[in-house]
């Protein structure tokens, strides 16, 4: 396909994305208190401000006029990423997937049917640990004080940590995607692993927004747990793909072309045409020409 039509192949595939996701927030704007309500469940609240002494609850609320506007974009936005997950996750291997052989392409259903449950469970995974990381928070706080927290930046601290969650569950993934395509072997995959848990440990303290060690435990425990199942299945099809090479070539796949140069000397000669074999000139030239 040439670069044009690639091109215009991405950009049907990101309206696409788009539009699903506009149409989810659509949707999810007129539930938007309940989301609203839902998301800000973990953080126990006081009555009033009598009972707001320490960290043992806070008073939620809007601190500026246009608080509930912007709350409630950022709401719907993370509604429509979720649950149109599986229509931009699906357009985005779409667009990779024709790049690959025809006993590939299965490979897309595998990738939306995983994708999806672990971006769920990323984010179900923050939504449990959310209580435990804002008690915590909360404890910081020295007596007399009281916490009054706007509801903007609750529910923007726990957005954070949905997506943060979601799409970290994402990266065992992409490694299996990166080894379907042979980008990356699975004995190089397990040759990082050091590395790796090091690199997952410190994204998890970064990339959390809370302080405290709980989110980063939360965070990196179950993404190396998956980075290992993500190796082991990238040495299985890499043992796949070495049994299909000893077989040969599919039907829908080339044979490897032999570009070794070969030598003048040990080339075979060519039988010369009719009209050269003798010595004498056509036409004053020492060829049919």
């Amino acid at each position: 396909m040439p670069l044009v039509e690639h091109l215009r192949e991405l950009r049907n595939r990101l309206a696409k994305a788009v539009l699903a996701i506009v149409v989810v927030m659509i949707v999810a704007a007129f539930y938007s208190e309940q989301l609203m309500q839902f998301l800000a469940e973990p953080v126990p609240k006081c009555e009033d401000l009598a009972n707001s002494d320490g960290g043992n609850c806070a008073i939620v609320s809007f601190n500026t006029l246009t608080s509930p506007f912007t709350t409630t974009i950022k709401v719907s936005l993370m509604a429509g990423l979720i649950v149109s997950s599986p229509v931009w996750l699906y357009q985005l291997w779409a667009f990779i997937a024709p790049g690959l052989h025809k006993h590939e392409k299965k490979y897309t259903y595998y990738f939306v049917s995983a994708a999806v449950p672990l971006f769920v469970g990323g984010a179900y995974l923050s939504y449990v640990i959310l209580p435990v990381s804002i008690k915590v928070l909360l404890s910081l706080t020295p007596g007399g004080s009281a916490n009054i927290l706007s509801l903007d930046e609750v529910l923007d601290f726990t957005i954070r940590m949905v997506l943060v969650f979601g799409l970290a569950f994402e990266l065992p993934l992409l490694l299996v995607m990166l080894n379907l395509v042979g980008i990356v072997s699975g004995r190089r995959m397990i040759g990082w692993w050091r590395g790796v848990v090091m690199g997952v440990f410190i994204f998890g303290a970064v990339a959390t927004p809370t302080t405290d060690p709980v989110g980063m435990i939360a965070l990196s425990g179950p993404i190396i747990v998956l980075y290992f199942v993500a190796v082991a299945i990238s040495l299985l099809n890499d043992k796949r793909r070495a049994r299909k090479e000893a077989e040969g070539p599919a039907d829908d796949e080339a044979s490897e072309l032999d570009l070794t140069p070969e030598s003048i000397d040990s080339a075979e000669p060519v039988a010369a045409l009719p009209e050269q074999t003798g010595k004498d000139r056509v036409n004053g030239y020492d060829d049919v020409t």
